[in-house]
């Protein structure tokens, strides 16, 4: 029962994200894997005040990001964040980052892990994403 998850959102280059050539500094791309995440969130209903409100956060404990393009001051980005299933209690995204012209100028993957929001790390997926993954198609009802 595969199925891609993704959201497609754009964010816009500012001034104070790039460089004295009015390129965007390398780190500032993590910044918009999380924008990305956050509307991947919002829009598939499983955004960080979501998992607040079931008391959990889910802390990220790997990132990883190739730089292939540089973005300028000014362009209007597009970030693909997908959904990368798992068996494991975690949440895995992957990023493509295309440049005005649709070109690919960064790829990315952030794994993050359940924590209650008392600090205690969740082993099991909690019931609230659970109940996610059944509602967009990831898991049966039996699982």
């Amino acid at each position: 029962m595969k199925k891609e998850i993704s959201f497609t959102s754009d964010v816009r280059v500012r001034f104070t994200e790039c460089d004295p050539l009015g390129i965007v500094w390398h780190g500032n791309y993590i910044q918009y894997f999380e924008d990305g995440r956050e509307a991947f969130g919002r829009h598939h209903g499983i955004s960080y005040l979501d998992q607040k409100t079931h008391n959990f956060s889910t802390p990220i404990v790997k990132s990883s990001c190739e730089h292939k393009l540089p973005l300028r001051y000014g362009d209007v980005a597009k970030i693909k964040t997908t959904y990368v299933d798992s068996a494991a209690a975690k949440m895995v995204f992957k990023y493509e980052i295309l440049n005005p012209e649709g070109k690919v100028v960064c790829t990315g993957e952030t794994v993050q892990v359940f924590v209650e929001l008392f600090g205690e790390l969740s082993l099991e997926f909690p019931k609230f994403f659970k109940d996610w993954k059944i509602k967009v198609g990831l898991l049966d009802d039996e699982q």
